[in-house]
């Protein structure tokens, strides 16, 4: 067959068979050409060039497996375990016979390499021409270094493959485990693009997946580390949001909670496209808050996301029913969705892409992540969380959307510190505070910022009583109530009635 330019090859896409891998890379592999997948045993290699097969097959396409380091029944056992069928692909497994196991049998003259190099190489390439496959995967490069004996007879191999694939425009994907000694980058220097898969293990908790795109010739991609987990099913790839993709026309309007007092500490409501950021020490209701907004939207018809942290998703029904916030006929009709998360298995960038996903395909208007403490447990680090929800306010922002985090403070009187300071990234900062005053706990509420437009600037008493939320007047007979210590600068004013509070 004769070779394709370069430039006509580039003009088409393979799919790898991994939507959030083809995004990353501009909508696929370029056709033609050689790519190297490299990572240690166990990142998922030959599950993702099983996936790239599969779609190839799917598209009518003649695709081929060579197998040097598994035999049948382990390539079969492994697309079993994700429901894969090997019907479509032409499966080449060369594997040491059982007899090469006997005295007699054993290479005396020559080096093995000398018999079994020349006799893979020639078995391969006569399976190619038989076949004649648009795709093919290597798996794994290892067996054929260590036949090749020396680094020049190997990347000569390498670079002959490449040559005769290339003149076929045939799409070949290398894998390679990285096991040998001294490896060098010449494999990578002779690959066309090059997808290194990572494994990182934590101290408790599911261990983390990521992988780049290392390189890619001729070719625009998004660049940079990108989360993905092996699961059921494959690969599946979630890209790094970037916020600047998300750019669209001011957004207009604002939302309420149906709580007059509320509303007018921030000057009749939240704007949409801003994040609010709701600080207070634990008990304080900041979550029943969270929920007196997202209820309110979606009764109005909007869509809300709720992913929580922290409590199980039966005990946030229970407690939003029993403040008069019933959630269930929201969720029925599907305006209200609330997702419970385990920081310990949450994937930073899966849960971005899950947010993403609401975003494009269910049209939310308002999200709420309770809490923050729980997204911390799940980051890799404070700085790297900084960055990444930075990027996810901005993205949310820009499609117009009204974002509500909750943050719970260590100590509950006096002084009280969030575990990392988010709220120079907020738009809006709502603090709930204890105070002790006249023998007795109050809570307080104020609005200690807002970006867009005026807000008030008073002390409000906060309370859950009777089975609702209760704003009161401004206390304007006391100092020191956010510091947790009021005193009285006035004749004492009247409180709320004390009732049963329940955060």
């Amino acid at each position: 067959m004769a070779g394709i330019p370069d430039a006509a090859r580039d003009d088409k896409r393979a799919s790898t068979g991994i939507g959030g891998l083809d995004r990353i890379l501009g909508g696929g592999l370029p056709q033609g050409h050689l790519f190297l997948v490299e990572g240690e045993p166990g990142s998922g290699k030959t599950t993702m060039g099983l996936q790239f097969l599969l779609a190839g097959a799917a598209a009518g396409e003649p695709t081929m497996y060579v197998t040097l380091s598994e035999s049948m029944f382990e390539l079969r056992k492994v697309a079993s375990s994700h429901h894969f069928s090997l019907d479509a692909i032409s499966v080449f497994e060369y594997t040491p016979k059982e007899d090469s196991l006997r005295a007699e049998d054993q290479y005396s003259a020559f080096h093995p390499s000398e018999v079994e190099f020349t006799d893979i190489t020639k078995s391969i390439l006569d399976n190619i021409e038989r076949v004649k496959p648009v795709r093919v995967v290597f798996d794994s490069l290892s067996e054929i270094r260590l036949l090749a004996r020396d680094s020049l007879r190997y990347r000569r191999q390498i670079l002959a493959l490449k040559h005769f694939f290339g003149n076929r425009c045939c799409t070949v994907m290398l894998l390679d485990d990285g096991s040998a000694e001294n490896r060098s980058n010449d494999l990578q220097s002779i690959a066309h693009g090059v997808i290194s898969l990572e494994r990182s293990h934590r101290d408790y908790g599911a261990e983390r997946r990521r992988l780049r795109i290392a390189k890619l010739r001729g070719s625009t991609f998004h660049q940079g580390y990108h989360d993905y987990t092996i699961e059921t099913g494959g690969v599946t790839v979630y890209p790094r949001l970037v916020a600047g993709s998300a750019r669209e026309g001011e957004p207009v309007g604002e939302i309420n909670s149906e709580i007059r007092e509320l509303d007018l500490l921030f000057g009749g409501g939240l704007i949409r496209g801003t994040s609010t950021l709701i600080l207070g020490p634990s008990g304080c209701g900041k979550s029943t808050l969270s929920m007196s907004y997202a209820t309110a939207a979606a009764r109005r018809g909007e869509n809300v996301a709720c992913f929580i942290f922290d409590e199980t998703r039966g005990s946030a029904i229970r407690r939003s029913r029993e403040l008069g916030m019933d959630p269930e006929p929201l969720l029925a009709n599907g305006t209200l969705s609330i997702e419970q998360v385990d920081p310990s298995e949450l994937s930073p960038g899966q849960f971005a892409c899950r947010i993403s996903d609401l975003v494009e395909q269910h049209h939310t208007k308002l999200v709420v992540i309770d809490s923050l403490n729980g997204l911390i447990n799940a980051m890799p680090g404070e700085a790297v969380l900084t960055i990444q929800m930075h990027e996810l306010l901005t993205y949310l922002n820009q499609r117009g959307l009204v974002t509500i985090m909750v943050m719970a403070q260590a100590g509950l009187l006096g002084f009280v510190r969030e575990p990392v300071d988010l709220s120079y990234l907020a738009d809006n900062v709502l603090v709930l505070r204890y105070f002790e005053t006249n023998g007795s706990v109050r809570k307080a509420v104020s609005v200690l910022k807002k970006r867009a437009g005026d807000h008030e600037r008073t002390v409000r008493e906060f309370s859950i009583q009777e089975g609702r939320i209760r704003v009161g007047e401004p206390l304007a007979s006391f100092n020191g109530v956010l510091a947790g210590a009021a005193s009285a600068s006035a004749p004492p004013m009247q409180l709320m009635r004390t009732g049963d509070d329940s955060a």
